[in-house]
């Protein structure tokens, strides 16, 4: 008999600023943890609600404007949230620009 070899397939994700589904690595996690704060989730790891966003400052406006990333954590974002967002966002930018590992 012959062993059949399963071929293991990527995880996509849907990016909810330009809605285009990607590999689960190429887009990054955001969270709404389970006391109500918001988190840039480089690991994919973290505990709570997460929607997937591309590491493009593109991305985030549009979610954000079309209140897709609110619905999608369900919580409505602050300006304090946004703000620590695009920091960590623009962080995460720098380093895959720069060659490093998240």
């Amino acid at each position: 008999m012959r062993k059949i070899r399963k071929i293991k397939k990527t995880p996509q994700r849907t990016c909810v600023g330009c809605r285009e589904a990607k590999p689960k690595k190429a887009l990054i996690r955001i969270v709404r943890t389970p006391e109500k704060n918001i988190i840039v989730d480089p690991t994919g790891k973290a505990n709570g609600r997460g929607a997937y966003i591309c590491p493009k400052k593109e991305c985030l406006e549009a979610a954000v404007k079309s209140k897709r990333l609110s619905r999608s954590l369900e919580v409505e974002i602050g300006p304090g949230d946004l703000k620590i967002i695009e920091d960590e966002l623009e962080a995460i930018i720098e380093k895959e620009s720069s060659g490093e590992h998240i």
